[in-house]
């Protein structure tokens, strides 16, 4: 039996997103993975529905057929139905990040299953270019809030060593970094120097920052489920911003030194424009 306590998960910044919610659903506690029985109690407490509306309810994964109406996506908005391994960590953090962000993950799985049906329209075999942005965001998605636009325009630009380090105390400040891509949580189970989010980026006032932790989860769930919906950031993988996860503030013991940001190989350099709403 794998044990919770065998990882960080309880004290690590990266997963602060989910102990918001896990916790006081009773998902972490224990020392035990958690049984289906307690996921899903946590989920209907929660009214946690589909893109479609269905209640969600977790249910072991079967084996794919090839009819439409089997596939991942199509279950979860047609019948609700999340489907998890058993022991499996990185369908366990998918179903927590619905715990977390149950709008976002809604709009997310609405907008595959429309893809789907256009795909299935139109006899197309390819995924096209939103469904890859989706995805990755998906997997790999970190919300990136800030009332500071240079901040904001930092990140845009790859300016990691400024941002990071020499306007330090205004990221910690007035910057907010939250994981939502269920891979990204896998990896952060044994982090490594080169882990790295997709982000989308937020303007927000300085009221936020005064908002409890579940209020600003909340708050954000809706905005990024907008822009979801909206699809305009989401059109190719290349709207989505590279972030160096171990380089925010107090998320990587080493990054107190400056050092740590000459690591070129981590800390890339780029133009690359990020997307901000």
């Amino acid at each position: 039996m794998q044990s919770w306590h065998t990882h960080d998960i309880h004290r690590s910044p990266l997963f602060e997103a989910l102990r918001a919610h896990a916790v006081c659903s009773g998902v972490l506690r224990g020392a035990d993975w958690p049984a289906f029985t307690a996921l899903q109690a946590a989920i209907d407490a929660g009214g946690i529905v589909s893109g479609g509306g269905q209640p969600l309810r977790v249910a072991p994964q079967n084996a794919r057929a090839g009819a439409f109406e089997d596939r991942y996506e199509v279950r979860i908005y047609r019948e609700g139905e999340l489907q998890l391994r058993a022991q499996d960590w990185h369908d366990l953090f998918n179903l927590l990040v619905w715990l977390a962000f149950p709008h976002t993950k809604a709009a997310i799985n609405a907008r595959h299953y429309q893809a789907l049906l256009q795909q299935q329209a139109d006899a197309q075999l390819n995924r096209g270019p939103s469904q890859d942005a989706l995805t990755l965001f998906d997997e790999s998605g970190v919300i990136v809030v800030s009332s500071d636009a240079e901040l904001l325009g930092d990140v845009r630009h790859f300016e990691w060593k400024r941002l990071f380090w020499q306007r330090r105390e205004r990221v910690e400040k007035n910057l907010r970094c939250f994981v939502f891509g269920h891979a990204l949580y896998e990896k952060a189970l044994h982090p490594f120097v080169g882990i790295t989010g997709r982000g989308v980026l937020f303007d927000v006032d300085h009221a936020f920052h005064a908002l409890p932790l579940v209020g600003q989860l909340q708050v954000m769930d809706r905005r990024l489920a907008q822009r979801v919906a909206e699809g305009v950031t989401f059109q190719r993988t290349r709207g989505l911003a590279p972030l160096p996860l171990l380089g925010i503030p107090g998320w990587w013991p080493d990054n107190t030194e400056e050092s740590f940001y000459s690591n070129a190989a981590y800390f890339r350099p780029g133009r690359r424009q990020g997307s901000v709403a």
